[in-house]
């Protein structure tokens, strides 16, 4: 939003600070969205039994086929869920989900090693857990499945090491983690205490981040600095001063790691530069103040 703000001058605090809050909200729509979508592409497995049992010769695979890729306590902890269920249903997920497409995923996953292996023992949890991943795994890295999800969801390039992260820990956490909904949801402390209070600092200190950052650039001139990096620079050294309880060395690695995503192949390296000069300036002048011991170093 700070980025969108810089190049649309009409673009109002109050206007930018919804589409944060919604845009924060639709991150969390998309990581359901991923888990409804593992679901059904793992409900097919009920089409393929149905389709194998239905065979006037079925071979002993044939015979020995089960759907427990679907029918294990980790997917059914998902689908039992009352209030994920009542989403799907108001959001109207299912909807946008493509039959083919899911059908496709599936039979590509099917020939596998990996989902042969799982169908041939007994699995506990654990087992349906790692195939479950692997199935997530074969997903994400689809071209058909990514192109479904960015149809429906713009951000899903921006968000998708979010999302996918977040699938993740809950195909791990499940089926003893059974309110996976609330346990990801959005709280006021990251998005409010965090995000509303860097959001508005930036915003309303530019002027003053520009002066701190612009000694430290050695001979560059502002306004040749990538807007996105400048940018990063300000929200950086607003975090380093405003947040007390956040290390330093936290601060750096997450917008060094940031650049990576969202700027240029140098970026990092200018980054984690500029930034290491400004947290010896800002410490020098009593400006970095946290609580705790380490957090400085």
């Amino acid at each position: 939003m700070l980025y969108t703000m810089s190049r649309d001058g009409s673009l109002s605090y109050p206007e930018a600070l919804n589409r944060y809050e919604e845009g924060i909200q639709e991150s969390y729509i998309l990581f359901l969205y991923n888990l409804n979508y593992l679901v059904k592409v793992a409900m097919h497995a009920l089409k393929d039994a149905k389709r194998r049992s239905a065979k006037h010769l079925p071979t002993e695979e044939d015979k020995a086929f089960s759907p427990k890729i679907y029918d294990n306590d980790v997917v059914q902890t998902i689908v039992t869920q009352s209030d994920f269920a009542t989403l799907i249903a108001r959001k109207k997920f299912d909807d946008s989900l493509d039959e083919d497409t899911i059908r496709k995923l599936y039979v590509e996953f099917a020939k596998t090693d990996e989902y042969k292996d799982y169908l041939n023992k007994e699995s506990t949890n654990e087992e349906h857990k790692k195939i479950l991943l692997a199935l997530f795994k074969h997903c994400i890295n689809h071209e058909l499945f990514n192109e479904a999800i960015e149809d429906h969801y713009p951000t899903w390039i921006d968000d998708k090491s979010l999302v996918v992260g977040t699938v993740k820990k809950t195909i791990k956490a499940l089926p003893d983690q059974n309110n996976f909904m609330g346990v990801y949801k959005p709280t006021d402390e990251t998005t409010k205490e965090f995000g509303e209070t860097l959001f508005a600092y930036v915003n309303n200190n530019d002027k003053d981040l520009l002066e701190i950052i612009e000694p430290t650039l050695n001979n560059w001139d502002a306004d040749r600095v990538a807007v996105i990096d400048m940018i990063l620079l300000k929200m950086a050294i607003s975090e380093l001063m405003i947040f007390s309880t956040i290390p330093t060395k936290v601060t750096l690695n997450e917008f060094v790691e940031i650049s990576k995503l969202y700027s240029t192949d140098k970026s990092k390296d200018f980054i984690n530069g500029i930034l290491d000069r400004l947290m010896k300036k800002l410490n020098k002048e009593g400006k970095i103040k946290k609580e705790g011991r380490g957090l400085l170093e």
